[in-house]
């Protein structure tokens, strides 16, 4: 059975082994990633029977007009069980009065299943970033 909050009670443990599951490497930061969570807007988590995190997402938003889903993630060993979808609809409801509720999927493959729960591709958009810790592997 699989549970889901909003509350932040994760452990560093439990988040590391999640995001190295994925093989992210935010994964390899475990006390930086677990302060980035802690400080996050909103943080939603599947939990199997209770202990095992298999999901997680995180939005940061201004507390107004915009909120930002950074990424949805789910251990590959309960994917097509409907949790990220889970996760993206809970967020949808919790920020649904907001302007705008924006996600930037890393990898384009992923847009199919963000379009199946009512995103829209920006006409003119284009993702950017600056990628710091390629620089201290």
């Amino acid at each position: 059975m699989i549970t889901y909050t909003e509350e932040k009670i994760f452990t560093q443990r439990a988040v590391q082994e999640l995001f190295l599951s994925v093989g992210w490497v935010s994964g390899k930061y475990p006390s930086r990633l677990y302060k980035a969570l802690q400080n996050s807007s909103t943080v939603l988590t599947a939990w199997a029977d209770d202990r095992l995190l298999v999901g997680l997402a995180r939005i940061l938003d201004d507390s107004e007009m915009l909120a930002y889903m950074h990424y949805v993630l789910v251990r590959p060993d309960y994917h097509g069980q409907g949790i990220a979808g889970r996760l993206v609809e809970m967020a949808k409801e919790k920020y649904k009065d907001y302007l705008y509720f924006e996600i930037m999927p890393e990898e384009s493959k992923n847009a199919a299943f963000y379009e199946k729960h009512g995103f829209q591709i920006m006409k003119d958009g284009v993702a950017m970033q600056i990628c710091n810790f390629a620089n201290r592997m």
